[in-house]
């Protein structure tokens, strides 16, 4: 994805295309690249914006969900988008989540796809395991169905970020803020248009999260894509492009469905 990386203040962006904006939050191993194929598909429709979330930047007391949401609602405000389309994988679902409650008036839909915020698996108690090249191969794999997803150049990124001691650090904060920033209770609130899109064979956030959140968000509905793991968009992204276009055209639809006819 050759795409021009934007600087502004202290945000890092990508923004392709015109139309309403279609903001893309990446996960906790997560980057630009993630969503190569969602941008290249949505950028002739919408105006589609993947910041880069400040993983390892935040001082150690904002390294949380709710310092990455901080930064979320900064960016947005400076760029002035409305009607977002909103859209989280994994840590970026999350943090898409705590937005959407704390600052509705801007979001226009919401799209969650193997979001923690319920519950979610780690790495395992031992993980991040410094070091030992072939173990983080493995827990790299493990987000995917087909473990050839996780290329070398995916693993040497995980393997860089886990040999690093403060980025670990700085990992392990904001793992241990998704898991203590438990959702459930809240989840009613949310009236945006909410699609759920889960990988069947979801091992992070297994499928019973997707169904859980499609039981607690009140206007949402659940797709699952099969022989799929917990990064839809990366594994599949054909379906996953198809699913979620076909929930965008109908907002679309209904929209227009609801402006007043003009009489001549």
């Amino acid at each position: 994805m050759n795409y021009e990386v934007h600087q502004i203040e202290k945000f890092k962006f990508i923004e392709e295309g015109q139309g309403e904006p279609l903001v893309l939050l990446h996960g906790l191993f997560g980057g630009l690249s993630n969503f190569s194929d969602l941008v290249e598909h949505f950028r002739h429709q919408y105006k589609v914006i993947v910041p880069m979330l400040p993983l390892f930047d935040l001082d150690i007391f904002h390294t949380s969900v709710g310092g990455l949401q901080k930064h979320v609602h900064k960016f947005i405000e400076l760029r002035d988008y409305q009607n977002i389309n909103l859209l989280g994988n994994s840590l970026g679902g999350h943090v898409a989540l705590v937005h959407v409650l704390k600052h509705p008036e801007r979001i226009k839909s919401l799209i969650l796809t193997g979001s923690s915020g319920l519950f979610e698996n780690g790495m395992g108690d031992s993980y991040p395991k410094r070091g030992d090249y072939e173990y983080i191969k493995k827990k790299t794999q493990l987000t995917f169905y087909d473990p050839e997803v996780a290329t070398k150049e995916l693993v040497d990124e995980v393997y860089e970020i886990t040999n690093n001691r403060l980025k670990v650090i700085k990992i392990i904060a904001l793992a241990k803020s998704a898991i203590r920033n438990n959702l459930g209770a809240e989840l009613s609130q949310i009236q945006q248009p909410t699609c759920l899109i889960w990988g069947n064979n979801d091992t992070i956030t297994p499928p019973f999260v997707g169904q859980e959140f499609n039981k607690l968000i009140p206007n949402s509905e659940l797709h699952f894509i099969d022989k799929c793991g917990h990064a839809p968009m990366m594994e599949v992204p054909n379906t996953f492009n198809s699913v979620l276009e076909g929930f965008l055209n109908r907002l679309y639809n209904k929209a227009e469905v609801a402006q007043p006819q003009s009489t001549l």
